[in-house]
């Protein structure tokens, strides 16, 4: 006698279910503009003399006139920081021949203000004092992680529509949480400015402009 035996489907493990299901990847882009409310910026005096001593007295005189003018208009030293100190002979030629003309003695301070409006009285006043180099004016935000995290969840949500979209117009039945998050890390925005500086009494308009600041991901889904 022969006995026909009902056919049984396994049922599918947890593993299976998710082999067999299809993926997608999109990337989500979010941006925040933010108006900057730190300035750093490099004030330098330039000193010549065919005496190195004479140029090295200059320059400390000077430099010294410029950081008391600073901490009058409200600059603290615990912002003022030496940012480099060169002295360097100079040469001319004359008939192929090589001519000492003495030395050039740098001195550069960076200092770091957290009221914008103030920076151009600033630097009228550094010039005023001996300051002849201006220099690497840049600003940025504090706490800049705050402003990325508020990029990052617009760039989740701008990637979460893109997915949604593709999803309605292909008629997917999509899992609206994805299932890998790939973070795109960038280095911090900053805004930069520079001019030259003279010697004449002006008022140095600064305008600091807005930083933006961008997060990117991507992002895989299932349907």
């Amino acid at each position: 006698m022969q006995y026909t035996y009902p056919y049984y489907r396994q049922p599918f493990t947890p593993n299976q279910v998710e082999s067999n299901r299809r993926t997608m990847e999109v990337y989500g882009d979010g941006k925040v503009s933010v108006e900057p409310n730190v300035v750093t910026i490099q004030l330098a005096v330039v000193t010549e003399n065919q005496s190195l001593q004479t140029a090295q007295e200059e320059n400390a005189m000077r430099m010294n006139q410029v950081i008391q003018a600073l901490n009058n208009e409200g600059v603290p030293k615990e912002v003022i920081q030496t940012a480099a100190y060169t002295i360097s002979p100079k040469y001319e030629y004359e008939d192929g021949k090589q001519m000492d003309r003495g030395y050039q003695v740098t001195n550069a301070v960076q200092i770091r203000v957290k009221d914008i409006s103030k920076i151009g009285k600033i630097i009228d006043t550094a010039v005023d004092q001996g300051v002849n180099r201006v220099s690497n004016i840049t600003f940025t935000i504090d706490q800049p992680q705050v402003y990325y995290e508020e990029a990052l969840r617009f760039a989740l949500e701008n990637g979460g529509q893109k997915a949604q979209t593709i999803a309605d117009s292909l008629q997917l039945q999509l899992d609206p949480v994805p299932v890998k998050i790939i973070e795109q890390t960038e280095a911090p925005p900053v805004a930069y400015k520079t001019f030259a500086a003279s010697a004449e009494s002006f008022a140095t308009p600064i305008e600091p402009g807005q930083i933006e600041i961008e997060a990117s991901v991507e992002l895989q889904y299932q349907y």
